[in-house]
């Protein structure tokens, strides 16, 4: 079988690549396991270094990189290339603070010493998604092989050449042969490596029907899991909102990445007066994004990554027409494009409340004060994270704990920092990444006790 690489601007095929055979898959993982028994013994300070590498390496090749990832999956130019870089902050980041988070935590008991150490627990696979695929990538890995673990990547099937440049990056890095590979498989595979013994836990980073299958697969093999699912974030403007502010916030935190992003604000609930005061602006400025060939620095939207993806979106949106949903503007769909769209009086029971739109589509909702709009924003099996517009920033704090997502964002969109732990709840998943807490997730928390 093969892996092929579409382009979804114009349908044309950019590369196919052959499955690795079972013999291949069994080598690799061979491979793994040797690297992790001398990767492992590699002081952290060390592996550190070649974190730094990783960084130069991705920043010296910025345009080969996002090139790659704009034929591979539409993603605009300008964007790409502000992905590679966000990449390489978070080697900077893992290479500054990687020892420290690792070091023993000493605890005080009744023995002469005692404390927690983190050891490496060896191979770890990732299975990875297409819509940012050097960042989700890069995310797992710099922490991961930071603490003396080895990876293995499963990536998306259409972005393969973005999978072959990342393995290359690391081998150029320095790190040894065999720390960082790729496995080129269809997911009829995936069970078979989650069972191998060398493998000693997954993460994915993908859709929640995905994620029901690996978390079910790790939980039969008994392999430690973190799952980052999709999301249906609320972005809630209160009447003292800046609308300016929340306006150019809300375009970028719908529309970036074509809309394909798991934390994207999905469902926008304006409260008050706030739908009259947000609402013509956001539409005017919907409509003002430059669509266009993804390779154009200009471009601001591209097309979806799979022309099926925008069959979906469609259906969704058409569907909540029929439910009483008001289109304000876009809705037409050109094989893998879709118009920025906005819709009005979105309520529960529509795909555009309920479900998550991953394409460039606004759910409108009002709420008539701000209980009814936290109760609104909380109403879904996701819990990624929410955004709060507001001036007063205490009346913002009453509410953290109203919300059940693993994410509050006060004036600003969600986002992934490497300074700071990413994950969800409910149906978004479970376990975090990124900052100390996700480099503590794959290591052995050893207690130690001397007396």
């Amino acid at each position: 079988m093969t892996l092929k690489s579409i382009n979804p601007h114009n349908g044309k095929e950019i590369a196919t690549y052959s499955e690795h055979t079972e013999k291949e898959i069994n080598d690799i993982l061979e491979k793994s396991r040797v690297a992790f028994e001398s990767w492992r013994e590699v002081p952290v300070k060390e592996r550190c270094k070649l974190l730094v590498n990783a960084g130069g390496v991705l920043r010296n090749n910025v345009e080969k990189y996002a090139k790659t990832m704009t034929l591979e999956m539409g993603k605009p130019i300008s964007e790409a290339r502000g992905e590679i870089n966000k990449c390489a902050w978070v080697c900077d980041f893992y290479a500054e603070n990687a020892e420290r988070f690792l070091a023993d935590e000493i605890i005080e008991t009744d023995a002469t010493e005692s404390f927690v150490s983190h050891d490496p627990i060896g191979t770890v696979l990732a299975i990875m998604p297409w819509n940012f695929p050097y960042w989700q990538v890069f995310r797992f890995a710099a922490p991961t092989l930071a603490a003396g673990n080895t990876g293995l990547l499963k990536h998306a099937s259409n972005v393969v050449g973005c999978a072959t440049h990342i393995e290359e990056i690391f081998l150029e890095a320095g790190f040894p042969d065999g720390v960082f590979q790729n496995l080129f498989i269809h997911h009829d595979k995936t069970e078979k490596i989650i069972s191998n013994d060398i493998v000693k836990a997954v993460t994915l980073t993908g859709s929640e029907r995905a994620g029901k299958s690996v978390g079910a697969l790790a939980g039969k093999y008994l392999k430690k899991s973190v799952l980052e699912l999709g999301g249906n974030n609320a972005f809630i403007v209160l009447e003292d909102a800046d609308m300016e502010q929340a306006v150019k916030t809300g375009i970028t935190a719908r529309m970036m990445n074509s809309g394909q992003s798991c934390i994207a604000a999905k469902r926008f609930i304006l409260v008050g007066d706030a739908y009259d005061k947000f609402l013509p602006a956001f539409i005017e400025g919907v409509k003002s994004i430059k669509n266009g060939e993804p390779t154009d620095d200009s471009t601001e939207i591209g097309p979806l990554a799979r022309k099926d993806l925008a069959d979906e979106l469609n259906k969704q949106v058409k569907k909540s027409i029929e439910l009483g949903a008001e289109l304000l503007t876009g809705g037409s769909q050109n094989d893998a494009y879709y118009e920025p769209t906005v819709l009005d009086n979105v309520k529960p029971g529509m795909p555009a409340f309920d479900e998550e739109t991953f394409g460039p589509v606004a759910a409108i909702i009002r709420a008539k004060d701000e209980d009814e709009a936290f109760r609104l924003a909380s109403q879904s099996k996701y819990g990624l994270g929410v955004t709060v517009f507001t001036t007063d920033i205490e009346r913002a704090r009453k509410n953290i704990g109203k919300v059940p997502d693993g994410a509050f964002f006060v004036n600003e969109l969600v986002k992934s920092d490497p300074r700071l732990p990413f994950g969800g709840t409910k149906h978004s998943g479970y376990g975090r990444e990124l900052s100390k807490e996700g480099i503590l997730e794959f290591v052995n928390k050893k207690t130690v006790y001397v007396k």
